[in-house]
């Protein structure tokens, strides 16, 4: 089983590199969907193709994508997403200001997309078959943890997160569909009830 690539960013200006919203949906696009130009993404996000070139440049430059191997002309090209992942130590960019701004912002954006694509499940669910409906997971617990035993219940959920996209399924498989999967697990000072 291969491991899943990864992006580690340690410094601030890889991480401002993701805090355009347009830089994360055109990272996003290339990892899911797969290889495109710039003027393919930008009809699908409604841009022209020099905002997504501007953007695509600025994403190579911090090697989250690079060309792809299969360059269709020499008009344009073809990018690929590096790397399958991204991910970064939060306490990291806690000590310095700038940097807890640029964590904001990218905080702020993906919970703007995760919400979105909550909402958009809640709202279209009742067009899925019912085998998908009853597979969908949506549920939340409180646990008291010591920061220790909450680090390995992280670790765990995501090696059983990993293994299950190092096995996914292909395109062409009909019965396969895309799955959204979120993991949160965080202290709360919050009373609940």
């Amino acid at each position: 089983m291969d491991a899943l690539t990864r992006k580690r960013v340690d410094n601030l200006a890889t991480l401002r590199a993701l805090t355009h919203p347009l830089r994360t949906r055109l990272l996003g696009a290339l990892r899911v969907d797969g290889p495109a130009t710039a003027s393919e993404l930008g009809r699908r996000f409604g841009e022209s193709s020099g905002a997504t070139s501007y953007h695509l440049r600025q994403l190579a430059r911090y090697s989250f994508i690079v060309e792809d191997d299969h360059q269709p002309s020499r008009r344009e090209k073809r990018w690929r997403a590096a790397h399958e992942l991204s991910s970064w130590e939060v306490t990291d960019f806690l000590d310095d200001p700038a940097s807890r701004s640029a964590l904001r912002v990218l905080d702020h954006e993906r919970i703007g997309w995760m919400v979105g694509r909550l909402q958009a499940w809640y709202a279209e669910r009742q067009s899925w078959p019912r085998r998908w409906v009853s597979a969908a997971q949506d549920s939340d617990i409180i646990l008291r943890l010591r920061a220790d035993e909450l680090a390995e219940l992280s670790r765990e959920l995501w090696e059983v997160v990993a293994r299950r996209a190092e096995q996914q399924r292909s395109d062409d498989d009909a019965e396969a569909e895309r799955v959204a999967v979120y993991l949160h697990a965080f202290p709360t000072k919050d009373v609940v009830g």
